[in-house]
């Protein structure tokens, strides 16, 4: 029995698939079933019951999963102790939203490259829910997502927070300054998908309220700002953004009563991943994050 056999094992176990094991351990899926194999007959019995469409763990496999976690972890730190350089290698896949990659993520990458030039960098965007069922299954190392994961296996760090606004072209505000039930339903609410940290924002706000009206969903921060801008409808867009816009006229900002919630974020990893990479990188993120940072939008 390897470390290589209980590894090839443990993520086998607790990834969404085999193929999203092997590529996380940059094996074939051929050469991580033949590591698995050769840890069964180690073992004198099987790990996985393969009769199905997908591979389920048997009582044995289940019984082996936390100590292959504890064995694994504890070489990780033997690892670590051991190292000549703190330096980092391999590949690291990590989610954000797109308000971060349009904010501070060039700047993290730009720390992180510096300080482990061997390290390569493969970030992900999309909305929250994705990207901690990525988290979760396995694909990605690590996510920085709005509010913190409700699952028993995502451990969430809190980093930082981001303010918005409403706001909306001045040409059809006709006047109003404030946000109302009543603008909404003159004015379709534009807004990020469900799923997205926004959202619950809006659905707080709007809890209690006879809102009644149209939405109009878009995935991309610079279309949302590019549709407002039009005079499409209203919508909830980071507050400093909102400023920059109002101060060359394009969009006017709207009082809340009360005003939108800041929106919390946080560093969500599995539980069970005790890799250094996973650590140091946490501290990265939280020396990079600037949610005011200057907005990139295409």
């Amino acid at each position: 029995m390897t470390l290589k056999q209980l590894e090839a094992f443990y993520w086998a176990a607790t990834c969404a698939s085999f193929a999203v094991a092997a590529e996380r351990l940059h094996l074939s899926v051929s050469s991580l079933s033949k590591r698995i194999t050769e840890l069964e007959d180690a073992l004198g019995q099987p790990l996985f019951d393969r009769s199905g469409h997908k591979a389920a763990l048997t009582d044995a496999g289940q019984r082996l999963v936390p100590q292959a976690r504890e064995l694994l972890a504890a070489a990780d730190q033997v690892r670590a102790s051991m190292a000549e350089t703190p330096g980092l290698r391999g590949r690291c896949r990590f989610g954000v939203g797109e308000l971060t990659a349009l904010t501070w993520l060039p700047r993290l990458i730009g720390v992180v490259r510096a300080a482990y030039p061997d390290l390569v960098l493969e970030p992900y965007v999309d909305i929250g829910q994705v990207l901690e069922q990525r988290v979760a299954d396995g694909e990605l190392d690590f996510a920085v997502i709005a509010g913190r994961s409700s699952r028993a296996n995502i451990a969430s760090t809190p980093i930082g927070e981001a303010r918005f606004a409403w706001a909306a072209a001045p040409a059809v505000l006709e006047g109003e300054t404030r946000m109302t039930p009543a603008l909404l339903a003159r004015l379709p609410l534009v807004m990020l998908p469900a799923g997205a940290g926004t959202t619950r924002i809006i659905d707080d706000w709007l809890a209690g309220r006879e809102a009644a009206g149209e939405r109009l969903c878009c995935n991309n921060w610079g279309a949302i700002v590019g549709l407002l801008i039009e005079g499409t409808g209203v919508g909830l867009i980071p507050e400093h953004w909102a400023r920059a816009l109002q101060a060359e006229g394009s969009l006017r900002m709207l009082q809340g009563d009360p005003e939108p919630a800041a929106l919390p974020y946080a560093f969500q990893q599995r539980r069970d991943d005790a890799r250094p990479l996973v650590a140091r990188l946490r501290e990265s993120v939280a020396a990079a994050v600037d949610f005011s940072a200057p907005c990139r939008l295409p």
